[in-house]
């Protein structure tokens, strides 16, 4: 009898031998298959068949089911995904799983859904639209329906809300329909004619035509200031690609990003996109993803997982705000995406282009290595003038809810001349803490080492860790004082001072917690651009290459506390933040100035971003990462682990540091106790293993990881490994 191995999404690193029933056809490498695991049933991944048996066939079981006559990837794709297990330690089921949309791992066949769409009824058709003038939102959807039926999923973009739809239909004015799956025809005339290039557009343009004329695949970073115009370029090289019929896959950190992304590519091109990220639902990004294998897609705009998506025709990839961390997935399976894309473009043979105002130190310094191509754009684009940095001292200065006097005064004068103002804060919620001011009792959160935020709109104490919640109290826990004060500015708290300080300038807060329901970032972004809104104010979400041509102030209220932080990363980083929030100001003809608001106006990191800018930093950076032997100078891993008792995830990696110290190429570093030392009920620590380079440190782990696997210790508590770790919290 035929035994088949099965990858299964379990956290174990191996794979399972089965029987092949003599009534199931026989299974491709790479399709799934339905089998019996203890008292469930997993949908797995064929691995190999035929396949000698690892025990004793009589202790065999059979598969239930084939799903797939076919595998669901291409056989370079199944080999990024092999190898990608096999680089990051990462049992390949749980690859394989993570890889496949949500509606695959559950079993469901890989099928189009069929989209619910709105139309009119003959009573909508009649309907006069002066009938409907008290009620806007509903007038414009039966105005919208008249020139074309509308999908629900769509109905966010057209700024029209669920209760409009809800009361047109009670009215017996439109109604839902299922309609199956059309594709629409790649064209190569543009929508829209490309912009005129400035002469550094147009020798990065043809650089990269150049290139792609030549056989050997290469990958060019794109460095841009803010506003320089990277994505005109990345639009006039994806030009040629779909005009050969050839697909593009183009990634994005944030989910944030995907609607204006859409917006320039409908714009300009002919030619069907899909979007895939994790705010879609299941059977949404199924089929978003089966068009794109099957070549129906001609774009593809996707977040970090979309790396893994099939592709019918590749022809070019591009990474947009490469440098984001948000492309290092933080758990479970620990892969950066940016460094799978590269991977697989060496593997199906196409091409990359990187782009990022602030390139990794990664990135740089392959491209000083030649590896890859850089370009640069130094110059914004169009009439675009450079911005004003303006340095202020907050020990010079009175400060209102954090906002100082010189900047109060910068507001007035920039809302006074009709523009708009952004104010970056990061960190959501109203205060950091809730102090007692009788005896200094503080709101701690009981399962981690960290304090609650609190959250004044849902009078709550939240744990930005763990997720905990509670109401706020009345008295304090310790002593039962009432004389209970809130420390530290959050981005409500900045609302409302905002709103007092400037009544008449309308404000808007973009956070985690304003825009939870889905659409609701791009209608305020929507608003935003309509002018709706004065003052912006809000966390990171903000920073990430947003278009507001009418914001001409930009502040930056407190990024003290990346200056005291021990990770060899957080000044690249706020290097980093500091020039993506400082390039929202001044994109368009108006003049831009950036605030910066410290404590510390002569630390040297302030003082060379200021006055010399990124590119300077970045140089004397890798540098310093190279007398130090730091990446991407060396290759690191963490081993992490946790438990409820201390001493049994300190204990684990004591017992990992002791066999692995007899590797004397690769060095180990702690246990000790990571920076958030307790966690959701558990104490966590960590073990840092470094090394002179990749290949050596593979090598280590490749020949130990099955004695670290052994160890008795790991029966009392978790540990995970993760390979290039950004996160050392």
């Amino acid at each position: 009898m035929n035994i088949v191995q099965v990858a299964l999404p379990v956290p174990m690193r191996r794979v399972f031998d089965y029987l092949l029933p003599d009534n199931l056809p026989q299974p491709s490498i790479g399709a799934r298959v339905v089998v019996p695991f203890g008292n469930r049933q997993l949908v797995g991944f064929v691995v190999a068949t035929n396949q000698e048996p690892s025990v004793a066939v009589t202790q065999l079981k059979p598969l239930l089911s084939v799903t797939d006559p076919m595998p669901l990837w291409s056989e370079s794709l199944w080999h990024l995904l092999d190898w990608a297990a096999r680089y990051y330690h990462h049992p390949l089921g749980e690859v394989l799983a993570h890889a496949a949309p949500v509606a695959l791992r559950q079993g469901q066949p890989p099928s189009y859904q069929y989209t619910k769409q709105l139309k009119l009824t003959a009573a909508g058709m009649a309907v006069e639209l002066t009938e409907l003038s008290r009620a806007p939102q509903q007038q414009r959807l039966i105005a919208q329906l008249r020139r074309e039926a509308l999908a629900v999923s769509d109905l966010a973009q057209h700024d029209v809300r669920p209760a409009a739809v809800k009361a047109l239909k009670e009215k017996g004015l439109i109604e839902e329909t299922l309609v199956a799956p059309a594709f629409s025809a790649w064209t190569p005339e543009l929508a829209e004619e490309p912009h005129p290039l400035n002469p550094e557009q147009a020798v990065a343009v043809a650089a990269i035509h150049a290139g792609m004329q030549a056989e050997a695949q290469q990958t060019w970073l794109l460095e841009g200031v803010t506003g320089s115009g990277k994505t005109e370029v990345y639009l006039q090289v994806m030009q040629g690609v779909l005009q050969r019929g050839q697909q593009v896959l183009v990634m994005v950190p944030e989910i944030g990003l995907t609607p204006q992304t859409v917006q320039r590519f409908r714009a300009r091109f002919q030619a069907p996109v899909v979007v895939l990220h994790s705010g879609l639902s299941d059977q949404e990004r199924l089929s978003a993803w089966l068009q794109a294998r099957d070549g129906h897609a001609a774009i593809i705009l996707g977040t970090r997982s979309a790396i893994f998506t099939p592709l019918a025709n590749p022809g070019l990839l591009i990474i947009d705000e490469e440098h984001d961390a948000s492309f290092k997935q933080q758990d479970g399976f620990r892969y950066n995406a940016r460094d799978l894309a590269i991977k697989r473009a060496h593997t199906e043979g196409f091409n990359v282009i990187l782009g990022s105002a602030t390139p990794s130190l990664e990135s740089l310094a392959n491209a000083k290595a030649g590896r890859y191509q850089l370009l640069q754009l130094s110059q914004r684009a169009g009439s675009a003038q450079p911005v004003k940095n303006i340095l202020v001292d907050l020990k010079q200065q009175r400060l209102q809810q954090g906002l100082s006097e010189q900047l109060i005064a910068l507001m007035r004068k920039h809302l006074d001349a009709g523009n708009q103002v952004l104010l970056f804060l990061n960190r959501r919620g109203y205060a950091s803490a809730l102090i007692c001011h009788e005896c200094a009792w503080v709101s701690e959160c009981q399962r981690c080492q960290a304090n609650m935020t609190v959250h004044q709109q849902s009078h709550s104490l939240q744990c930005h860790h763990c997720g905990a919640q509670r109401r706020i109290p009345r008295q304090c826990g310790g002593c039962g004082s009432t004389q209970l004060i809130t420390r530290g500015l959050g981005t409500e708290q900045l609302e409302e001072t905002i709103q007092k300080l400037f009544p008449d300038a309308p404000a808007l807060r973009i956070d985690r917690d304003s825009t939870r329901r889905k659409g609701q970032l791009e209608d305020y972004l929507k608003a935003v651009g309509r002018g709706e809104y004065k003052i912006l104010l809000g966390t990171q979400m903000l920073a990430k290459g947003h278009h507001f041509p009418d914001v001409t102030l930009v502040a930056l209220l407190d990024v003290d506390g990346a200056l005291y932080s021990s990770d060899f990363r957080a000044a690249e980083r706020l290097a980093q933040l500091y020039v993506q929030v400082a390039g929202r100001a001044g994109r368009a003809q108006k003049k831009g100035t950036v605030v910066l608001q410290t404590h510390l106006p002569e630390h040297p990191l302030i003082q060379e971003l200021v006055n010399n800018g990124y590119q300077d930093f970045a140089t004397s950076a890798l540098n310093e990462r190279e007398q130090a032997m730091l990446p991407p100078y060396a290759a690191m891993a963490l081993l992490r682990a946790e438990a409820v008792d201390a001493n049994a995830a300190e204990a684990l990696l004591q017992a990992m540091a002791n066999c692995l110290e007899q590797q004397t190429d690769v060095a180990v570093i702690g246990p000790m106790p990571a920076v958030l030392a307790r966690r959701a009920g558990r104490h966590r620590f960590q073990l840092l293993l470094h090394a002179s380079e990749r290949g050596l440190l593979q090598r280590t782990l490749h020949a130990w990881l099955p004695t670290l696997e052994s160890l008795p210790e790991t029966r009392k508590a978790r540990w995970s490994l993760d390979i290039d770790p950004q996160d050392f919290s």
